[in-house]
């Protein structure tokens, strides 16, 4: 409207479109609240067929602990723990919308539940959430991380397919720049009908959500791994492969091991089976010939009062008795001084392997070593193996390694080696050091001492890995664009100062300034 003064017909024209905006707003009102109440009644419905679902679920896990208590019990008992939390809070709901129905004389005239002041007056007080508010707030919080809880203490994968943690969140909500608390952001100053339809559609979420998790406890894969029909026989050898002479030993199990299934026949190779132990089927017999070697049978259990099997079919291999030993250096075929080469030795399929050669020791798990050829002077290494085989027949190898020194190390400033640009002062500061490119081994080198060069002037011996203060001031008398220069870096290995390295290549510095 105009601003400034009016005359008395403008303003009877003014409050006449005021007056007709209102009543405009009025008629789409009721239309609005009309299709709030019917969208209630539709989600009051599918909370109730919700309901129903849940129920059915749950019977049908309470059957499934009858027939198979060891392993459903305790699926039911977080089953019972979910439907109660959601039974509790939505019944907590129905409460408040009894409650709010009750300040309107007919619930079913949505026309009339135009008015926010039921659910204000309920969940506000002098522009705060009101005790009762926050009770509301604290009962969906316990809801949220109890189920999480279960979930996410049991049941990863649910949890997972089912955010509870993001379906029923309450932080605050991001409107135009500013933070609003959620429950203002949902119920502050909206017609009651809407409000009410608000909750109900909580009710569904709640109601969802349980039949969500419900319905992955008792389908998909737990529903696959908990029925017989869909396990999978399993042969598992005792050992990947056997030699000829030996016997098979190794075991069959149904999919996922087992311990609670009781078999009532097993028949492997056309033989049948008696050594039977707690779901496992425990077969030993003559590997066979070298090559491919088939098993099959059947597995017979009881299922639902009648007889029921599983075909058996698997193989292995059978391969030669062999005649050397596998030996590798994991860090090539040379071994250096001075560090403690890591060497794998095995033969294939033998479990007692010993081996010998100078500065060779035992790592600690099967096949691992370490060698130390520091004090050695020799050119090459042999390291000898053998192992015993089953049958008692002992078998042997040797291999020769080249022994080799750690290469030149090249010193580095401030981390960087050969030519480097450097202003004065970052030189002053920087730290002297030294390093292995391009070597296999991850090593530290410590840096004990360097000289100092700087054109026209003496040159400085420096003890430790920076400039002392003769250095420096040396490094102030030197022009710019001047290279300065630092060498005979004396370098040990950490760990290992006994070691002597090679003669470290200098880092020539370029001032900038």
């Amino acid at each position: 409207m105009a601003s400034g003064k009016q005359s008395p017909r403008q303003k009877m024209i003014n409050l006449m479109y005021l007056v007709f905006i209102a009543m405009m707003a009025l008629n789409m009102s009721k239309e609005v609240l009309t299709a709030f109440g019917l969208m209630n009644e539709k989600l009051s419905a599918s909370t109730a067929n919700y309901a129903e679902r849940n129920n059915a679920l749950m019977a049908g896990l309470a059957t499934k602990v009858e027939e198979q208590p060891a392993k459903y019990t305790s699926i039911k008992k977080d089953a019972d723990r979910i439907h109660e939390l959601s039974s509790e809070l939505s019944e907590y709901i129905e409460g408040i919308k009894t409650e709010l129905k009750t300040s309107v004389d007919d619930p079913k005239d949505y026309e009339t539940m135009d008015q926010s002041s039921a659910m204000d007056e309920m969940f506000f007080q002098s522009g705060r959430i009101s005790p009762k508010g926050e009770e509301f707030l604290n009962n969906i919080k316990t809801y949220r991380e109890s189920v999480a809880e279960i979930l996410n203490g049991s049941y990863p994968a649910i949890a997972s397919k089912v955010n509870v943690q993001k379906e029923f969140a309450t932080e605050e909500e991001n409107v135009e720049g500013a933070k609003v608390p959620w429950l203002k952001y949902r119920f502050e100053g909206f017609p009651l009908v809407a409000s009410i339809t608000q909750l109900t559609q909580l009710q569904a979420d709640i109601k969802n959500t349980e039949s969500e998790i419900l319905s992955s406890m008792l389908s998909g894969q737990l529903q696959s791994d908990v029925s017989l029909k869909n396990y999978e026989a399993i042969v598992i050898p005792d050992k990947p492969a056997f030699f000829s002479g030996e016997n098979f030993k190794g075991k069959v199990v149904l999919g996922r091991f087992d311990n609670t299934l009781q078999f009532e026949k097993v028949t492997v190779n056309g033989k049948e089976i008696k050594d039977l132990k707690a779901g496992q089927v425990v077969l030993d017999f003559p590997a066979g010939n070298v090559g491919e070697q088939k098993i099959t049978g059947k597995l017979q259990y009881m299922e639902n009062d009648s007889l029921k099997s599983i075909d058996i079919s698997d193989s292995y291999n059978v391969i030669p008795l062999p005649n050397s030993a596998v030996i590798s250096a994991d860090k090539m075929n040379v071994v250096y001084r001075g560090v403690q080469n890591p060497m794998t030795i095995s033969i294939p399929g033998v479990s007692n392997v010993s081996a010998n050669a100078p500065g060779l020791r035992a790592a600690g798990g099967t096949g691992n070593y370490l060698m130390d050829v520091t004090t050695l002077q020799a050119r090459e290494v042999t390291i000898s193996v053998s192992g015993t085989l089953p049958g008692g027949k002992t078998v042997s190898d040797r291999k020769t390694f080249r022994v080799k020194d750690i290469p030149r190390p090249v010193g580095t400033i401030r981390g960087e080696d050969g030519s480097v640009s450097m202003q004065r002062n970052s030189l002053e500061i920087a730290n002297v050091g030294a390093n292995l490119p391009d070597f296999d081994f991850d090593l530290k080198l410590n840096v004990t001492g360097f000289k100092f060069k700087v054109p026209g002037q003496p040159t400085i011996i420096v003890n430790g890995s920076r400039l002392d203060d003769r250095a420096k001031a040396a490094l102030r008398r030197a022009g710019r664009g001047e290279s300065v220069q630092i060498y005979d870096i004396s370098a040990s290995l950490a760990g290992n100062s006994s070691y002597k390295l090679k003669k470290v290549a200098p880092v020539v510095i370029e001032l900038t300034n």
